[in-house]
């Protein structure tokens, strides 16, 4: 279930100046007795935000164990400002940047689910670009979504689609978790284009454990066999749920992320 979200719990950050500031809404909740473990960052997917059911748990399993959680909205989401349609993963990534910068971990363990699974790929490399942020101490991708528009979606345009984003500048298609479509627009696929990992060896720094359905419609578990292969220099585990769909939110479900998880901190321990 999702949480309901009180006014006091939430913070705000600005990133961005001028036209392009946003307010991006975060929860940051600190450690238990000012613990040193890593903090547990909520990555979201596309069209999903911090109040969803795996953000809810994460934040619980935080929680027992003493650790710090952080989770925010990205731009267009949830309760951050910014128009959905101006979004596009560099623009995302550096709202994520933003507020891990903000919360400043020493450690942390990225916990991604769907596009938020690329997110947390392209945040290991520009933490290890920049040289500066927090260690990695593992991460897990819930039916990791890497490099969706250029593998995904554009392969599978057809002629109405391709017509709508020339006219347009986006398209739209039926949703299976809400009653508004969703939307894809063109500067997200053209910047898409500019983000993606599976070209070569991924350098997580990190033990990475995936959790993939096998029934999964909108990322194929082909899509996490594909990601296991450029992940060869780390400790990289996937798990296979034979009959678990794209959001893999069942109780059962829940269980594996958090267990995923709860080994990665052990590990780190």
């Amino acid at each position: 279930m999702s949480d309901a979200i009180n006014a006091e719990e939430r913070h705000f950050l600005t990133i961005g100046s001028g036209r392009d500031a946003r307010e991006i809404a975060m929860i940051l909740r600190p450690a238990a007795g000012g613990g040193d473990g890593p903090s547990l960052v909520w990555l979201s997917g596309y069209r999903s935000d911090m109040s969803g059911t795996k953000a809810v748990e994460l934040d619980g399993l935080a929680a027992r164990l003493g650790l710090a959680s952080i989770r925010f909205d990205y731009s267009g989401h949830g309760l951050s400002g910014g128009e959905f349609t101006d979004g596009t993963i560099s623009r995302w990534l550096e709202e994520a940047l933003a507020v891990i910068d903000h919360a400043a971990p020493r450690r942390a363990v990225l916990v991604g689910s769907s596009m938020g699974g690329w997110i947390a790929l392209r945040l290991a490399q520009e933490l290890a670009r920049r040289g500066t942020g927090p260690d990695l101490d593992g991460m897990v991708l819930i039916a990791p979504a890497p490099d969706f528009t250029s593998e995904l979606i554009e392969p599978h345009l057809s002629e109405a689609d391709k017509a709508s984003l020339s006219s347009r500048g986006y398209f739209e298609e039926l949703s299976e978790y809400s009653p508004e479509p969703n939307i894809y627009t063109r500067v997200l696929i053209e910047d898409g284009r500019e983000n993606r990992v599976l070209t070569g060896i991924i350098e997580t720094n990190c033990p990475v454990h995936i959790l993939q359905g096998m029934e999964d419609r909108d990322v194929p578990y082909r899509h996490a066999l594909r990601l296991m292969e450029h992940l060869p220099a780390d400790d990289a585990v996937l798990t296979m749920v034979r009959d678990g769909d794209h959001r893999l939110s069942r109780p059962e479900d829940i269980e594996r992320m958090l267990a995923a998880v709860s080994a990665l901190v052990a590990k780190a321990e």
